[in-house]
């Protein structure tokens, strides 16, 4: 007990602080206005640090849910119809891979240009060759023309040199896709014989004539038809899938076979 009144005695102060403290405190929550204020403070102070928190988190799963979304992507793209060829070997009915997919990013891209082109985060590493197709979730992208280790040029459908085997999904005409220079949202359908009748609405898709997409690919739809009495070929204005100002998941088309396909090309007799 003595040595508790010395200790008493030797601390006063800081005892008498702590006190006072403890009874300012407690005066100051008695009063609703100034405790209601302060917590307030503390809980904006609070929620303010875990909604940052919860930010962060979010977009850290939201980054990682997309790469897993898009190499799912790839996988259900290489399940597709579209992505097998049919093979009677007369004994057994067999179904070989045609086509494969290789999810890459868009890095660099241009819509404002007559001749516009993308650079993607994959190159001849990572399997791409020059002359492949690029298309995305909507549609087609554009071609594979230039391929370094790890990144690759892609000429856009935006680009007025390009010009890529299409067909009227309704009736099954060719045509073929260009790009006036004008509207990215808008591409010319061409070479439409005139006897072909087309409406507003009419899906575009790819041919699959030129071994590089395969048929079925989404193009655009037919916006404004363009007849014009006594011309063999029609054409038509075309709303393009593909929205190029806002372009960032692409899948690079790879036709297994498009080597055997070129040794027929290259010798033809």
């Amino acid at each position: 007990m003595r040595r508790l009144f010395a200790y008493i005695i030797k601390h006063n102060f800081t005892l008498l602080f702590l006190l006072l403290e403890f009874v300012a405190f407690f005066l100051l929550f008695q009063n609703n206005y100034q405790g209601a204020a302060m917590i307030n403070t503390a809980g904006r102070f609070t929620g303010s640090v875990f909604n940052s928190y919860n930010n962060i988190t979010q977009y850290i799963s939201l980054k990682e849910a997309n790469e897993l979304l898009a190499e799912e992507n790839t996988r259900i793209r290489q399940q597709l119809e579209m992505s097998f060829i049919k093979r009677d070997t007369g004994v057994f009915f067999t179904v070989d891979s045609l086509y494969k997919y290789i999810h890459a990013r868009v890095i660099n891209n241009s819509t404002g240009n007559q001749k516009n082109y993308m650079i993607l985060n994959k190159g001849s590493d990572q399997g791409i060759r020059k002359d492949m197709g690029v298309i995305t979730t909507n549609g087609v992208a554009g071609t594979v023309v230039e391929v370094s280790e790890n990144y690759s040029r892609v000429m856009s459908l935006l680009h007025i040199s390009n010009r890529i085997n299409a067909r009227v999904k309704k009736n099954r005409h060719l045509g073929n896709i260009e790009w006036d220079g004008r509207d990215y949202r808008y591409g010319v359908l061409t070479d439409i014989p005139s006897h072909v009748e087309l409406s507003s609405g009419d899906e575009i898709i790819t041919s699959g004539n030129s071994n590089i997409f395969p048929e079925g690919i989404p193009i655009g739809v037919v916006d404004v038809f363009h007849k014009k009495a006594g011309d063999k070929f029609n054409s038509a204005s075309v709303l393009l899938s593909v929205d190029f100002n806002n372009i960032y998941d692409v899948y690079i088309i790879v036709n297994l076979y498009q080597p055997e396909l070129n040794e027929l090309k290259t010798n033809p007799e």
